[in-house]
């Protein structure tokens, strides 16, 4: 029998993504990330896609390639996100247990962004089953390491998407509004190198690095201007190795953001400014991976257009703007690829022990990316499947 149309069930969708919820799959736990990668490739071929493992290096897991031909041929539909999350292994056993209170449902990455992704594997499956093949080609490129600036995989992202005509990031949705545009993320590791000393007997003698890192980071923070969303932020200190010595090493990661070209320029001129040495302490900095600014441009435009005609069409106004908070949609949109992020569920608490979807958004939001789907490359006229 011939599944009807609008054949979208938020149960449905929400099981699927609770399977993938409880495979925890932390950055830098790599057979944790491999065990949600083969759940992800199970899933893929059921829809009978071509699919490639990509072996993770530098101690990150497997990437997945997996890809549907398309009616035509030539440049298809990128689907790019990530699988990997902030929560270590056995978060959803103590902080973060998978559970349901009314329309929401709480998990490690359910909202960031394995709902995202299970979307959109969902769509395609809903796609294929009405429609048959979608006029063009869809790949979907799962990711290991985003969480911490993918720094392994930027290049293999931008190969990527270069041979592609669109792309589709279901990263987080901020309450039905498409992300067009996203800030520039840099990362920096600084370190400060003190002078030691028997931290009872003779503390003044020393220099402690750890002192130097403290009053470091009042300096780094305070540069932020929340206004215009130029921000600072110290996220990881490591530092000292017995409490009887004065620390001699101290190191912290920075993550800043920068909403503009000369943002980026003078939030580096910062940081790297930082380095030098006084009273007894040197202070290091090392830029780390960044993302570079995305900023609306025709192509991504035109798709926004039309995915707002599909989102008028199922029942809901899908507004756009640029936003914080990074993800590989910045790498593909700097290069001027027609890409729509924030396609993903709605709901709150990312990075948090507070993470949910909001199941409401499931079937809208699957929906329209079916109708991205069946429509992009295609003379159908826009509407929601």
């Amino acid at each position: 029998m011939t599944a009807p149309r609008n054949a979208f069930d938020p149960e449905e969708i929400l099981a699927g993504i609770l399977r993938w919820v409880r495979i925890e799959s932390p950055t830098y736990d790599p057979s944790a990330v491999n065990r949600m990668m083969d759940a992800a490739a199970v899933e893929m071929q059921a829809l009978g896609a071509a699919v490639e493992r990509i072996a993770g290096v530098d101690g990150y897991g497997d990437c997945l390639r997996a890809t549907i031909g398309g009616e035509r041929e030539g440049p298809g539909i990128l689907v790019l996100g990530h699988l990997d999350t902030v929560h270590p292994v056995g978060t959803i056993e103590t902080r973060l247990p998978v559970r349901r209170k009314g329309e929401r449902v709480y998990g490690p990455g359910i909202f960031d962004m394995k709902g995202g992704m299970y979307l959109a594997v969902h769509a395609l499956k809903e796609t294929l089953r009405q429609r048959g093949r979608p006029a063009l080609s869809v790949t979907f490129l799962f990711i290991s390491d985003e969480e911490v600036g993918s720094p392994t995989t930027r290049a293999m992202i931008e190969a990527e998407a270069a041979r592609h005509r669109y792309v589709l990031v279901p990263e987080p949705s901020r309450g039905g509004t498409a992300v067009t545009g996203r800030h520039a993320f840099q990362r920096f590791r600084i370190a400060t190198y003190g002078r030691p000393a028997h931290a009872g007997a003779t503390n003044l003698q020393g220099r402690s690095a750890i002192s130097a890192m403290a009053r470091l980071i009042g300096t780094i923070e305070a540069m932020s201007d929340f206004e215009t969303g130029e921000t600072y932020a110290v996220g990881v200190v490591q530092g000292g190795q017995w409490v009887n010595v004065v620390p001699i090493e101290c190191h912290a990661q920075v993550l800043c953001v920068s909403p503009t070209e000369e943002s980026v320029e003078r939030v580096r001129r910062n940081m790297l400014g930082l380095a030098g040495e006084a009273d007894g302490v040197r202070i290091e900095v090392e830029p780390g991976p960044v993302r570079p600014l995305f900023r609306a441009h025709e192509g991504t435009m035109a798709l926004y257009a039309q995915a707002q005609r599909l989102a008028a069409d199922i029942g809901f106004d899908l507004r756009h703007g640029q936003f914080g908070g990074g993800s590989d949609g910045n790498f593909t949109g700097a290069m001027g690829i027609a890409t729509l992020d924030g396609l993903g569920v709605d709901g709150g608490g990312a990075h948090t022990h507070e993470e949910h979807l909001l199941v409401p958004s499931l079937a809208p939001h699957a929906r329209l990316i079916a109708g991205l789907f069946e429509t992009l490359g295609s003379d159908i006229t826009p509407r929601a499947p």
